[in-house]
């Protein structure tokens, strides 16, 4: 079932020390069994670098954690990566590599590009369970991605949770009116058209819709749109900063009263970071507790031992590293699950076994018990940014969707 494997160690490639391939192996107590390989095309370098970097951080400490605990069933867990510059040829050249090499049981993927493009040949394998960096909505379609899951909600189903949360906002019969403005890109599109149905249902008017190139650009004419038509909210989709902080700072100068809000990629604390004060009171949906949040459990109190452990400096572990060790969490769990039912590692068996977690509890990472629905995990929480404390604040339940 599993492929005897050396261990490699350390492989460092690339201008200034970048790392190349990197080996995480078990402690020698634990070499009994044969190990369970994790994978991963993580982009080390490059424009996604900057999540990158916390993304391999959390899924090395997760496997030095399990393994502290004693594996999967008695099995070390080995993190095996190459960094990829989040190029999706160098992404599929790096599954190939550790596939033909290492036989993962799981493998982390770097953007919804590279998870599309793998898909025939991680179908054709049939071995491997991947998830990874995208909250893509099409990569639940359990069809064409059947050995694909999103490690949350995916696009569509934040918009889901953002627009609930917007619901209960309104006072004495009014429903809140929403803007959408997102990037003009296969990300910042994904999840719009089903917003807009899901804002219909709900009752909620979607007043002005906007597409902008992503990055730092010129936004003053769409901001002009929003001034005539006032939402109450403005949902950005498809960012990871710019535009939103230059739609947030010159409306607030206009006078506007609107509330903003993101999803996952727009709601770290680099916004903070970049903004401010003028970052207080932006809004996101994020699946997971903030590392630096006041709610505790016992994965998320081993999460923060496990991070001061590693690097002791630092007192902050940013969202790529939170959606990291969930992601292995899953992995764990569904391996585990696997096992116990006395079936091989094969991808059939893995999203079966994926598909039947119910009412799990993860420990703080998340706040409920989740429920897998369609190869996600739709839960979420509203957080709004107390800037005076450089941090984000819960300011709803938790929200499962249906």
């Amino acid at each position: 079932m599993f492929r005897n494997i050396l261990n490699k160690g350390r492989r460092l490639a690339g201008l200034g020390g970048l790392v190349a391939a990197l080996t995480v192996a078990a402690p020698a107590m634990a070499q009994d069994k044969e190990p369970i390989v994790f994978g991963g095309s993580i982009p080390l370098s490059g424009v996604f670098a900057f999540a990158g970097i916390h993304i391999h951080a959390g899924l090395t400490d997760y496997t030095d954690w399990i393994n502290s605990e004693g594996g999967i069933n008695g099995h070390p867990v080995k993190y095996v990566m190459e960094d990829t510059a989040y190029e999706v040829d160098r992404s599929v050249a790096a599954f190939k590599k550790i596939s033909g090499s290492e036989s993962p049981a799981t493998y982390y993927g770097d953007s919804t590009g590279f998870m599309k493009a793998i898909a025939s040949e991680l179908n054709s394998q049939g071995n491997t369970l991947m998830s990874g960096a995208s909250f893509a909505t099409a990569l639940t379609d359990n069809e064409q991605y059947p050995y694909q899951f999103i490690p949350g909600p995916n696009y569509s189903q934040m918009f889901g949770i953002i627009l609930e949360y917007i619901a209960s906002q309104g006072e004495g019969g009014d429903m809140p009116t929403v803007a959408f403005v997102y990037s003009d890109t296969e990300f910042g599109k994904d999840p719009i058209e089903n917003g807009k149905a899901r804002a219909a249902e709900l009752g909620i008017e979607v007043v002005e819709d906007i597409v902008t190139k992503p990055g730092s650009v010129d936004v003053s004419s769409e901001i002009l749109k929003l001034r005539r038509v006032r939402p109450d909210y403005v949902v950005f989709h498809g960012y990871v900063l710019s535009p939103i902080n230059e739609f947030m700072v010159q409306m607030r100068q206009m006078g506007l009263d609107t509330k903003f809000m993101g999803t996952f990629w727009s709601s770290d604390k680099l916004i903070i970071d970049k903004m401010g004060a003028d970052a207080d009171g932006y809004m996101g949906v994020m699946p997971y507790n903030y590392y630096d949040s006041e709610e505790s459990g016992p994965m998320l109190d081993a999460l923060r031992a496990q991070a001061e452990k590693s690097d002791p400096e630092a007192d902050y572990r940013p969202t790529g590293y939170m959606q990291a060790w969930f992601n292995a969490m899953v992995w764990t769990e569904v391996v585990k699950r696997t096992l116990d039912a006395g079936k091989e590692l094969t991808g059939d068996n893995m999203a079966e076994a994926l598909a039947s977690i119910e009412d799990w509890d993860t420990g703080g990472i998340i706040g409920i018990p989740v429920t897998v629905r369609d190869m996600s995990f739709p839960v979420g929480r509203i957080w709004r940014v107390n800037a005076e404390k450089g941090r984000y604040e819960p300011v709803s339940d938790w929200i499962h969707l249906d």
